[in-house]
Order: C-alpha cells, then sequence, then structure tokens
C-alpha cells in the first residue's frame, strides 16, 4: 500500500506565499509524475502542475510564473511553491502520483487533500 501525505496549506492574504509538500510511503519501487490538483467549491478538479521523474514540468496558464512544482526523488516528495496568491486559488489541494509498487504493477495515487485559503 501506498500513502501520500500532504502539509503546508493554511490561510494567507492576497499577493503571499505558500509551500506545499507531498510524500509517497509504503510500498515504493519507483515513482513516475507527480502532480498537484486543486477542487473549487462547485467546480471540478483541475491539474495545477505536474512534474516528470526527470524533472520536466507543465502548468495550468492560471498559474504560469505564480507556481512552482519541484520533487526530491530520494526522498519521495512533491513541493508545490505558490507565490503572488490570489484569491481565485482557494480550493482543496490534492497531490497526485503514479506509483510502480514493482517494475510491472503500476497504480495511482492520491492524497487526502489539503486546503487553501487566499483572502483579499
Amino acid at each position: 500500500q501506498v500513502q501520500l501525505v500532504e502539509s503546508g496549506g493554511g490561510l494567507v492574504q492576497a499577493g503571499g506565499s505558500l509551500r506545499l509538500s507531498c510524500a509517497a510511503s509504503g510500498s515504493i519501487f519507483s515513482i513516475g509524475t507527480m502532480a498537484w490538483y486543486r477542487q473549487a467549491p462547485g467546480k471540478q478538479r483541475e491539474l495545477v502542475a505536474a512534474v516528470t521523474s526527470r524533472g520536466s514540468t507543465n502548468y495550468a496558464d492560471s498559474v504560469k510564473g505564480r507556481f512552482t512544482i519541484s520533487r526530491d526523488n530520494a526522498k519521495n516528495t512533491v513541493y508545490l511553491q505558490m507565490n503572488n496568491l490570489k484569491p481565485e486559488d482557494t480550493a482543496v489541494y490534492y497531490c497526485n502520483a503514479g506509483v510502480y509498487i514493482s517494475k510491472t504493477m503500476f497504480s495511482n495515487y492520491w492524497g487526502q487533500g489539503t486546503q487553501v485559503t487566499v483572502s483579499s
């Protein structure tokens, strides 16, 4: 079994910064792409940013230039540095990872979510 544990959410004023962390643990052979999604009330879950095992990244247009995703493969951890936060960034942020638990067995895992609230 694999667990993803997020931390770092909270309440911040517009223009402020937060750093989210997500650590994977359990029966891990290797980890592929790791990503952050978010879901605001009444809206669908959307991709915020993703990073491959080789470090290639992609971002939603709405966060380009403000958010930075990174990962520490030795720690099985992914980070999301969020700067210049806006009220529209308010959402529950979820970590996602594609995990190989053996050379051939792959599953997709989600964290429990962490609330980010940006006040105007």
